[in-house]
């Protein structure tokens, strides 16, 4: 799944029955036809901000196996604003003067907090990081693995048990041992920076759903890859990696109906105004039969979010209701044109061909790499092929490596779909002075950084920088001169989301 920013991190909303339509006819001809796209569940803006949430971007991919194997890791004053659009007087309110969609919105300055959070985040990404290493090299390296499933094989007495008894006692451990940093990553930090409303019973709530989440569907799937490489020791990771596109599709299917609502209350949106909009939007985007609900994460966070998720009959778009509350409705109508151009421009299937072939490669050095340290270490760990399933730690631990050395690219190509889905909503709505209005708030909301250096950009930023968003919107407006909006230039040619977007 996806948000505006942008794992299968494990998470109302619009919901589109999507069934194609033709594009209202003001727009023929001006929307860009879509080109390749990078990820599973696409997201609006905010996860650019570095903070965890339970949505996907690279580790959809590559954890996207490690969901099948089970999970390793742990897992100042705001800047100055332009005037408040719900205030009265405000922008968007109630009997204001028309915004002039032309005029430009600078980029404010990065407040102290913000730039505080943004600089220990990259710290503690960089910690994370190494904690997995550390946590699934040592139960692998000092034989604790090994033992562990000695143990399942004990207590379960054929393989198959063996397996599932090994993941949930695996899970188990794993869960108690990065508990003190997810403890502070996803409750001390987020409250010490104001930006969560969650109370402790909540979080920790939910990090236990979390968990049996997890021992559920490592006890359902993980027998799968260690069958093939027990079966298939030389070319397990290529089937492996082929079964990924069900399982991601499979995945994105019951993530909306059956996991998200464990973790927050779904609803129709309360405002019929603004749903009667989003509606109208909807149907010039060539999206009909829609229906509209909001998801209550207030009571979790003060930040502002927008993703889509789900495939084909669970495809929908989720809307927080914070955001509802801090944007108005020009601001919000062009977050949710920027998540109807990831449909049009069929964004999700894509994406979950990307993620496959991201796993395939992912599992073909795990392979190599997995089989040369058994060679060498096999009675440190305790075991002497890779479809022992003891190799747990070792395979997840080499998944992490994996996931440094091909995020660079599945990053940048993330940031270009994420382009261009502004770019859509830029072309569907012409709301520029909005659509920079909603990236200042979003800054704002979220204490992001508009201007991040390079090693954020490279190893984690899903989305463009909130600066080069807002100076997009400033400066891309062809049809204020008369120029073509895209590449499509036959104005009688409909544009029809793509199969399966």
């Amino acid at each position: 799944m996806t948000d505006l920013a942008g794992t299968i991190h494990f998470r109302g909303l619009v919901a589109f029955p999507f069934r194609p339509a033709r594009v209202h006819p003001e727009l023929r001809g001006t929307i860009r036809p879509p080109r390749r796209s990078a990820r599973a569940g696409r997201g609006w803006a905010w996860e650019t901000l570095g903070r965890p949430e339970r949505a996907g971007s690279l580790k959809a991919c590559l954890l996207g196996l490690a969901a099948v194997l089970l999970a390793a890791g742990p897992a100042s004053a705001q800047p100055t604003l332009p005037s408040d659009p719900r205030s009265p007087g405000g922008a968007g309110s109630v009997g204001s003067p028309v915004r002039n969609e032309l005029r430009p919105v600078p980029v404010p300055e990065p407040s102290e907090k913000a730039l505080r959070y943004y600089h220990s985040g990259n710290w503690l990404w960089a910690v994370g990081q190494g904690w997995v290493l550390l946590v699934t090299g040592g139960l692998a390296f000092s034989g604790l693995s090994a033992r562990l499933r000695t143990i399942a094989q004990r207590l379960a007495g054929n393989w198959f048990l063996t397996t599932g008894l090994y993941v949930i006692l695996y899970l188990g451990i794993v869960f108690v041992i990065n508990l003190p940093l997810a403890f502070y990553r996803g409750f001390v930090r987020q409250h010490a920076y104001d930006l969560s409303n969650q109370t402790l019973g909540k979080w920790f709530g939910d990090a236990v759903i979390s968990l049996g989440v997890a021992m559920v569907v490592g006890f359902a799937f993980t027998w799968v890859p260690y069958l093939l490489m027990a079966r298939s020791p030389r070319s397990w990771w290529l089937y492996t990696g082929i079964l990924s596109i069900p399982f991601l599709f499979a995945s994105m299917l019951v993530m909306p109906i059956w996991i998200d609502p464990l973790f927050n209350r779904f609803g129709p949106m309360k405002d019929q105004a603004l749903e009667r909009s989003i509606l109208a939007l909807a149907e010039r985007a060539g999206i009909t039969g829609s229906r509209v609900f909001e998801v209550e994460k207030s009571v979790d966070t003060k930040a502002i979010n927008a993703y889509v998720t789900g495939v084909l009959g669970t495809k929908r778009i989720v809307l927080w209701d914070t955001l509802i509350a801090k944007l108005d409705e020009p601001e919000l109508l062009f977050v949710m044109a920027h998540e109807m151009g990831h449909y049009v421009l069929g964004h999700v299937v894509r994406s979950i061909l990307l993620g496959s072939i991201v796993i395939l490669a992912g599992l073909f050095l795990v392979d190599r790499l997995g089989r040369r340290l058994i060679a060498r270490f096999a009675q440190r760990l305790g075991f002497d092929r890779l479809s022992d399933i003891a190799s747990v730690p070792l395979v997840l631990m080499l998944i992490q490596v994996s996931s440094l050395v091909l995020s660079p690219v599945v990053l940048a190509y993330s940031r270009y779909q994420e382009h261009e889905a502004d770019r859509f909503a830029l072309e569907l709505t012409r709301t520029n002075h909005s659509g920079a209005l909603s990236f200042v708030r979003m800054q704002a909301e979220n204490l992001s950084n508009p201007r991040p250096g390079w090693f954020y950009k490279v190893f984690r930023s899903t989305h463009p920088s909130v600066g080069e968003r807002i100076d997009f919107c400033n400066s891309y407006h062809p049809w204020a001169s008369d120029q073509p909006a895209a590449v499509r230039q036959d104005p009688e040619a409909p544009l029809e989301p793509k199969p399966g977007g």
